[in-house]
């Protein structure tokens, strides 16, 4: 019998888990997780069970760069998801395969400190949850074969906004973390999914480890991304009208937060907090200038500041 899990929820048998998470869409889903554990025993054998995690990316309603500004966020996930078909080893390698082609088969070794592949590799976002995981639990998480499941037209494209590289990030965490048999909170996981994002360069915030973590079919998810204690975050799930349909549409520009535009934007955020903190003292974040008037911040945020400028406040 094949397995699924979704958010290391107990397994029950492949087609009922698939019915609760596609829903009219089952029947398709079905032939590619057959597909894909057809493919999993071609490269790794048939000698053990597989286990199977998804994660979904999303499309965000409301919110454009506020989760790392503690601002509120409504991302919806989407029927685009990333697979992950893992089998636990009896050592800490970890052997992948991505499905999609472009991507070269990787291996390496779990450890508290994973030396990073080159800049943009793929492999760096199972290498940093690996290492995140391992370093919170105090042990290395388990070696496993992995097999990637996550090209187009049921994947998540890669490059377009929709999070790809988180609901990879997450995906892998997921099944680590079942496997090794560890659990946590809810919002301290998210949270370590996205300092597990971190390792490959992109300096986020919270929402898309959240949404691909917490969704639910038909729903949005309203989240405050700014803690009431350390990594406790409050959040609900708004259902999504019946009568409406999400339609994402692809511009064709394709980007990568791996790269610096992305990491300008957060360092800019962060730039202009310091310079309002200097006649606003309890400001932490940019969510904080709703309680003040525009004219009053206007005159604390000069036309330019240099890296200089910002050394020397």
């Amino acid at each position: 019998m094949n397995y699924a899990f979704r958010n290391s929820k107990i397994m029950q048998p492949l087609a009922d888990v698939l019915q609760t998470i596609y829903g009219e869409g089952t029947a398709i889903q079905l032939e590619r997780y057959n597909a894909a554990i057809a493919a999993y025993r071609s490269h790794f054998g048939t000698n053990g069970p597989i286990a199977i995690f998804r994660a979904p990316g999303r499309v965000n309603l409301i919110g454009e760069h506020t989760d790392y500004n503690h601002g509120f966020v409504m991302p919806a996930a989407i029927d685009k998801d990333v697979l992950l078909l893992v089998r636990s080893r009896d050592d800490q390698q970890i052997n992948l395969i991505n499905l999609e082609a472009g991507f070269t088969p990787v291996s390496f070794a779990v450890s508290d400190a994973i030396p990073s592949a080159p800049p943009g590799d793929w492999s760096n976002y199972v290498r940093g949850a690996a290492q995140t995981l391992t370093q919170v639990m105090g042990k290395a998480t388990p070696g496993v074969d992995a097999l990637v499941v996550g090209a187009p037209p049921y994947g998540v494209p890669r490059g377009s906004g929709l999070s790809s590289s988180s609901a990879f990030t997450v995906v892998a965490a997921v099944a680590l973390a079942h496997l090794s048999g560890w659990a946590t909170s809810g919002s301290h996981f998210a949270l370590l999914c996205s300092d597990a994002e971190w390792y490959v360069g992109t300096r986020g915030g919270i929402m898309d480890q959240f949404v691909s973590l917490f969704s639910e079919r038909n729903h949005a998810l309203c989240l405050d991304c700014r803690p009431d204690a350390p990594g406790n975050y409050h959040y609900q799930t708004i259902p999504l009208p019946a009568d409406y349909r999400l339609l994402v549409v692809d511009s064709g520009v394709h980007h990568g937060n791996v790269r610096g535009e992305f990491n300008q934007r957060v360092a800019a955020c962060r730039a202009g907090v310091a310079l309002l903190k200097q006649h606003h003292p309890q400001m932490t974040h940019l969510r904080d200038v709703h309680t003040i008037d525009w004219p009053t911040l206007e005159a604390c945020l000069p036309e330019t500041a240099t890296a200089m400028d910002m050394a020397e406040m």
